[in-house]
Parts: C-alpha cells; structure tokens; sequence
C-alpha cells in the first residue's frame, strides 16, 4: 500500500467521521481546530477568505466564485466537503487537488498532536487546507462551511465576505428543527464589518440575518434583490440566463457550463458577492465572469450538479439529497424530454426520508440501493418505505447493481437519474 493510502487509511481510522457517523462527530466547539491551528502557528490568518454556508448551493456558489477569481487572475485556494472520487478534491488551488505527499507529510508530522487531542475527521482536514493554502501563498480561498456555520470548524476566520446561499431543512438532529434556529446557525458566519450577501431572501428568516448583520455591524445584500432572472433556457448542457442588475437597471447575459435551472439562485448570489469584491478592490471585470462562468467545471473541477454522463439514455448525476435539494432536481426534470424515467437512489439513516420521498414523481421506475458506508439506510427498507408513497421499484445491495440494472432497462430515449445522496454519486461515478 502506497504511503498516501496509508495516511487516508489514519486519518478515517483515529478519527469520528461525520459523514460516516452522523451526528456524534459534530463538536459543539472549536477547541479542537483552534488548538491544531496554534500547532501550526495559525495558516489561516496569513490569507484572504470568503466564508460560504447555506443548506443547498453552496458547493456550486464556491465553485463559481474560485473560477471567477481565478480567471481573473488570482491565485484562489477552494476548500469543500465532502469529497466525490479522491479526499483531495477537499483542497484545491486554480482547480488542483492538493499534492498526495502534502497529505502525506501534513498527517505524519502532525500525528502525535493528533493522538493527544483526538480531533475529529474535519477538523483535521479544515486545518490541513488551512496550512496548505498558507503554505503555497494563495491570493484568496472560498472556504465552504462543512455543516451549520457558527460552530463549523471553518468557522475561525476572518473572511472579506460572507455568502450564505438559502437555509432549508437538513440535519435537524444537529442544527436544529425550524428554520430560523437553522438560520441563526448559518448566521454564526457573520463577523464584525464583514459584508454579508444572502443569496434567496426567506420571508419568515430574513431577520435572522438583518439582526445579525446590525449585531456585528455589517452591510448586508440580499441577492435576489439586487438581480432578477429575466429569461433562462437550457440548451446543450448550458444554462443560459438573461439578468437584470435591478439597482443599475441593466440587462446582462450569462450561460453557464451547469444546467441546473436551480443555478439561477446561485448565481445572482455569486453576481452580489463579485460587486463587494469589487468594490473592495478586487480588480474583475464582467468579461472574468462570464468566462468563469461558462467553464466552472473546467476551472474548478466541480461535479455532481445536474452532470449529464451519457446521452441514450440520457444518464445524470445529481447530489440533492435534501427536500429542498431533491425538490429543484425534480423540478429540473420538467426541462427534459424522455419516455421512461429510472430514478437510481438510496439515502442515509438520518435523513428526513420520509419527507423527501413524496417529492420523487411516482411515474419513475425506481432503483433502490444502499451506499457502501455504515450510515447508509437498508435498501429493502428504503424500498418499502417507497412502496408507501407509491413510487415502484426493486432493491439493489449495491449502488453499481442498482446502476446496472438501469442501463439494462432503459430504452435509448428514457431517462436515469441518480440521486438521492453524495455517496451514492460517488460510487456511481
């Protein structure tokens, strides 16, 4: 076994892992990643960051503003999570996934630390991309927040900017089970002066932010305030969009290599966030952006957002997993011709379940699976409980026999999608 699969096998095997527990991995404080930050005399505060939370959106909104920094010229650090094929997807700079001997060095270096204070999973790897970014002098990194944000182990920075991109219903066990609790978790992003663009205006959540901000004495943007979407198509895998800036009123065009109509939030947060960066001195033009924004997958390495994998059957990869996640991917649907749709899908234990499958059209033939991790729902469970809100299908062990079993039913002109959590993307791909 090569030494980088040995320190990935140490860093799963010490360590809790949210992803792979659930909830008993999340700390409810920062201790751990500020005492592994002092060790390595605190990379974080020797760049610049954007700070991104939000329920759904904000793995495509990082992915979108690194590209525009980088095509305008930045050297840009993306930190995400979690990870589709390879741990380092995680830390990137200009869409590079880190080094394996980085990863190597970082956690044989830091190894008797870690047995002393036992940090969990990600806070390790929060403070690896820290070192990482520091180490290589990057201008700027996005920072995604891993899970809420007050709390988050990201949480220890003092960013130009904060973007938060919606706040649905995910993780209540954790963040809490009504909306504005969620809110004040993400809200926990907001540091003192530090702009703060809220990508979708929520009626019933809106305070949460506009006290906050006046808390913490910062300028806030609601983005959909400032942008409204005055035509959008998708053709050839691209989102082309008609954009009116409502505070210039002017009209601008963009189409984007993502062809998720659910972009179109995404996208007038990533506008608002680039004018307080512009305004700070960041030098962008739009030509940046509507570069950046035509190759985002390209730039940054993005995927699992509506990524369209083979045509007849036309074959797509979606992470929702949420209900308001799943919701904008069954709205996507309505885009799409197709005979026959095979919906490939399995979920983890503590997902609401039962109030994501209703969502899912009951016209689908649907492929029930389980992802190879510990947290993943039993498929003959998952199936019965489908059985329930009338979607019909069999149970498959394995994401790649549910996948399998797809390809051998559909017809040329039907229709797969799987969905339903990362790792049954991963594991698909």
């Amino acid at each position: 076994m090569n030494a980088y699969q040995e320190a990935l096998d140490y860093l799963y095997a010490q360590l809790p892992m949210f992803t792979k527990v659930g909830a008993s991995a999340y700390k409810t404080d920062l201790h751990n990643t500020v005492a592994l930050l002092q060790q390595l005399n605190n990379p974080q505060h020797t760049f610049k960051t954007i700070h991104v939370a939000g329920t759904n959106g904000k793995g495509s909104t990082s992915h979108m503003l690194a590209a525009i920094l980088q095509q305008a010229g930045y050297k840009t650090g993306l930190y995400t999570s979690p990870h589709l094929l390879d741990f380092r997807e995680r830390i990137r700079i200009n869409g590079q996934v880190a080094p394996e001997d980085f990863v190597v060095d970082f956690t044989n270096n830091m190894r008797p630390f870690i047995e002393t204070i036992e940090p969990s999973f990600f806070e390790l790897t929060v403070a690896m991309a820290f070192q990482y970014f520091s180490q290589e002098k990057v201008d700027i990194a996005i920072i995604e927040v891993g899970l809420g944000g007050r709390l988050d182990s990201t949480n220890v920075i003092t960013p130009e900017l904060s973007v938060i991109t919606n706040i649905s219903f995910d993780h209540k066990n954790i963040l809490g089970d009504t909306l504005p609790l969620i809110a004040s978790e993400k809200a926990g992003i907001i540091k003192a002066g530090v702009p703060v663009v809220v990508s979708e205006t929520q009626a019933e959540i809106q305070w949460v932010f506009r006290d906050k901000a006046a808390e913490t004495g910062s300028p806030v943007h609601f983005a959909d305030q400032e942008w409204m979407v005055d035509g959008s198509d998708i053709k050839d895998n691209h989102l082309h969009l008609t954009l009116l800036d409502t505070r210039q009123n002017k009209m601008s065009h963009l189409h984007l290599d993502l062809s998720g109509q659910y972009q179109e939030k995404n996208v007038m947060g990533v506008l608002s966030a680039v004018k307080v960066l512009q305004q700070q001195g960041w030098h962008i033009t739009w030509e940046h952006i509507s570069t950046a924004l035509s190759h985002v997958r390209k730039l940054t390495g993005l995927r699992g957002r509506w990524e369209v994998v083979s045509e007849h059957p036309l074959t797509v990869m979606d992470v929702g997993h949420n209900e308001a996640g799943i919701k904008e991917v069954v709205q996507q649907l309505e885009h799409v011709n197709y005979q026959q749709l095979h919906i490939v899908t399995g979920f983890v234990k503590d997902k609401e379940v039962d109030n994501v499958l209703p969502l899912f059209p009951s016209t689908a033939t649907y492929y029930f699976c389980r992802a190879q991790i510990p947290r993943a729902m039993d498929e003959v469970a998952l199936a019965e409980m489908g059985a329930r809100h009338g979607l019909q299908g069999k149970a498959y062990e394995s994401v790649q026999a549910a996948l399998q079993a797809a390809r051998q039913h559909a017809k040329p002109e039907d229709m797969i999608l799987v969905c339903g959590s990362f790792f049954i993307v991963a594991e698909a791909m």
